[in-house]
């Protein structure tokens, strides 16, 4: 059986030899070291761990070099932080440098190991409080940008949903889409409204400002918007 290599690095040695052994109870899980933050970069490269759990308690002050220096020598290792402030600044900036995931003081154990099986699976694990604010970052940033693929990419769409967006970005509207289709125009609304909640946006207007900024920037210099009739 496939077992998920966990590399933990905590300073508090009670904590680590409590959290050590809770993983290796369990049977899709194996703790390949765990070690305090001095060694983390030799560990992660001696061992290649699928998931790194890196603690961010007070004494440690580097948090963000670490992770990024593990991201970019070791790509197919998926760093989750522990004991995370939930400011929405520091979220952001742990996403940026690569952040799989994060686990807040109050986690239960079921949150616990499902935020490891769920990175090391690929997938990208935010806790519910901090979901919205993350989000709300990331398209804010992406309407200023046009870069609407990226943030979809970041959240799960349905392939109806992107359709949906596509037409919206079109100016459809939703009994155009409806016809489009070929589904119902109470179906529609609820696709938008599933699309609004996900992309942490209040309105149909914010979608479709949003949507419409990336089909701007899908012109080349050389294409321009047809004149008015």
């Amino acid at each position: 059986m496939w077992k998920i290599r966990v590399l933990l690095i905590e300073d508090n040695r009670l904590l680590r030899e409590g959290m050590t052994k809770m993983l290796t109870a369990e049977a899709d899980m194996r703790v390949v070291s765990s070690s305090s933050y001095g060694d983390a970069i030799e560990k992660a490269k001696k061992l290649v761990p699928d998931v790194v759990l890196l603690d961010l308690g007070l004494k440690n002050q580097d948090g963000l070099k670490i992770v990024g220096l593990i991201r970019k020598q070791f790509p197919k290792t998926h760093v989750v932080v522990m004991d995370l402030v939930p400011a929405q600044a520091e979220v952001s900036a742990f996403v940026r440098v690569g952040v799989s995931g994060f686990i807040l003081k109050d986690a239960t154990l079921h949150e616990f190991l499902h935020t490891i099986r769920s990175v090391a699976k690929g997938e990208k694990i935010l806790p519910p409080m901090m979901a919205g604010s993350l989000f709300s970052q990331i398209v804010e940033h992406a309407l200023q940008r046009g870069k609407l693929d990226e943030v979809i990419s970041a959240v799960k769409m349905t392939r109806r949903e992107q359709d949906v967006i596509g037409h919206i970005a079109s100016g459809n509207s939703n009994k155009e889409i409806a016809s489009e289709l070929n589904i119902a125009v109470h179906t529609v609304k609820s696709h938008v409204h599933n699309i609004l909640e996900k992309l942490a946006l209040h309105t149909r207007l914010e979608l479709a400002t949003y949507a419409h900024s990336q089909e701007n920037n899908k012109m080349t210099p050389l294409e321009s918007p047809e004149d008015p009739d």
